[in-house]
């Protein structure tokens, strides 16, 4: 990406000893977490000229060791149990005058109850690397020796429930088929505050932002967002789904060009129109059907543009063919056009737009098929981790045996099954809430055979697979949907899909073996 790791040993001498107060940060600051985002934040604001002191609650090897190296650099890091008893992360310590968190950490965390009762203001690390665009102009400009600043890259922005790492890395596809100079971040990818303090100038970023960290940017403005759909997950963060809606809403505040949402999904609709944008800023809404004026859309497999073209009311504009996008499953054809519509706000052209999508390829674990066996295709889409992926993933395919379970974060199922329940031939449920999915099963589709693996060990991956198989018939699909987390049984979404892919694998080697 051409972004190395902001070094503590140059950002105030290219800036100045006022840096920091010019970029709107203070003297005395303390981040809270120890992962990749914490430590970009400490290095970056250390460099600056902040007094740095880090928090975090674990003391394992791991978290010594990054503490050890921050050290190096004049930062104080505070682990697990302190010696009055209290935790790392409970108490704000003394002279703080801001507080920088990473994505996860609660809001009603002890530390962030003790910034608000002494008036500490807590940001994450979107605010800040909002907040040093200009720094990194400058230190750019400094470090080509003293050439004249270009300025900092616009950002365009994209969150929702589901989607938004494919939809980032589809409209970064397409950016750089436009020949512009751009990197998909934020949620994904280099620390933000490195892109933006890093060595590579670039005209636009992709910037994919969760809930999380939109509920920690309160000065975020960007040139364009979208919000690309919007159901129940992370409750047990946010407290209610209106809150969760307003942290997703938060992306539109200040947009300068283009408001995109989801004509399917009114909730995204509505964020729109009760956001505070810039004059001239336009609501841009795409669909899966027909395109009303200022609106993207399908017309007979071709997705077309009514918003970004000259006599909108009669006029359309091709982009792209279906059969571009990878895969054409609906749920994905809509992320490319939320993708489409935020590089056509940018000014793109709409060759750009198909040739970035013909270049895409989607990371592993999202609808991705794994192998054919016995005239059944296995599909692995384990980033399908609530309700919303799963049944967006469910409608991609006839008929299904659907493999599902994990962790449920507080979701319930039986919307999921109402509207999927015709495509199912048969389920098999792994995992630790498995039991909510099945009371599900049992109330709205009686008619589907289940089979419930009483196990939550990573073996029960082949067991379920083998299940699966003895449900299905030729021309069905297996799908590895699970509507769940997975740290119950595995250590993120990855692992599971590949012990999916794995199972599949084995699988697959036996039936050969059986019909040689």
């Amino acid at each position: 990406m051409g972004s190395r790791q902001v070094s503590a040993s140059d950002l105030a001498g290219l800036l100045g000893p006022d840096a920091l107060g010019r970029f709107g940060l203070p003297g005395r600051i303390t981040v809270a977490g120890l992962g990749v985002s914490g430590i970009s934040a400490a290095r970056a604001l250390a460099g600056l000229g902040a007094r740095v002191t880090v928090v975090d609650n674990g003391d394992g090897d791991a978290h010594r060791a990054r503490a050890a190296e921050l050290a190096e650099l004049g930062i104080e890091v505070r682990l697990g149990h302190l010696p009055d008893g209290a935790r790392a992360g409970e108490s704000l310590p003394e002279g703080t005058e801001l507080v920088v968190t990473s994505p996860g950490w609660q809001p009603q965390s002890p530390l962030f109850l003790a910034a608000a009762e002494a008036g500490v203001d807590v940001v994450g690390d979107v605010e800040v690397a909002w907040r040093l665009r200009g720094a990194g102009a400058e230190l750019r400009a400094a470090r080509a020796a003293g050439t004249a600043p270009a300025g900092p890259a616009e950002w365009l922005a994209i969150t929702g429930t589901n989607g938004k790492t494919t939809t980032t890395q589809m409209l970064a596809s397409i950016l750089k088929a436009a020949g512009l100079r751009t990197a998909a971040v934020g949620n994904i990818g280099t620390p933000i505050i490195d892109v933006v303090l890093g060595e590579q100038q670039y005209d636009v970023l992709a910037v994919e932002l969760s809930s999380y960290q939109l509920h920690w940017a309160p000065s975020l403005r960007v040139h364009s967002a979208a919000v690309l759909n919007l159901a129940p997950d992370h409750l047990d963060w946010h407290g209610s789904m209106q809150a969760y809606a307003a942290d997703k809403g938060r992306i539109y505040e200040g947009n300068t060009v283009a408001c995109v949402y989801n004509v399917a999904d009114k909730a995204t609709e509505d964020l729109v129109v009760e956001a505070d944008v810039e004059e001239g800023c336009r609501a841009i809404g795409f669909t899966l059907g027909a395109p009303g004026p200022s609106m993207l859309g399908v017309v007979d497999g071709i997705l077309v543009d009514r918003a970004f073209v000259e006599n909108r009311q009669k006029n359309a504009q091709e982009l792209a063919e279906v059969k571009d996008v990878n895969p054409p499953a609906p749920h994905n054809i809509a992320n490319a056009l939320a993708a489409a519509a935020l590089a056509r706000a940018f000014g793109v052209a709409p060759r750009a737009v198909r040739d970035g999508l013909r270049d895409f390829r989607p990371d592993a674990h999202r609808v991705a098929r794994v192998d054919e066996v016995a005239s059944v295709v296995y599909v692995d889409d384990s980033k399908a981790t609530n309700t919303h992926a799963a049944e967006a993933s469910l409608a991609s395919f006839d008929k299904v045996v659907w493999i599902a379970g994990g962790l449920a974060k507080g979701a319930t199922f039986d919307e999921l099954v109402q509207r999927s329940a015709e495509r199912m031939r048969g389920a098999v449920l792994i995992g630790a809430d498995r039991a909510l999915i099945a009371e599900a099963l049992a109330r709205h589709a009686p008619e589907v055979p289940v089979v419930d693996l009483d196990r939550t060990d990573t073996g029960a991956m082949l067991a379920a697979v083998r299940e699966a198989a003895a449900l299905a018939e030729p021309g069905d699909t297996v799908l590895l949907a699970p509507a769940c987390a997975s740290m119950d049984m595995f250590a993120n979404y990855n692992k599971r899909g590949d012990a999916f892919a794995d199972a599949v694998r084995e699988l697959a080697a036996e039936n050969a073996a059986d019909t040689a």
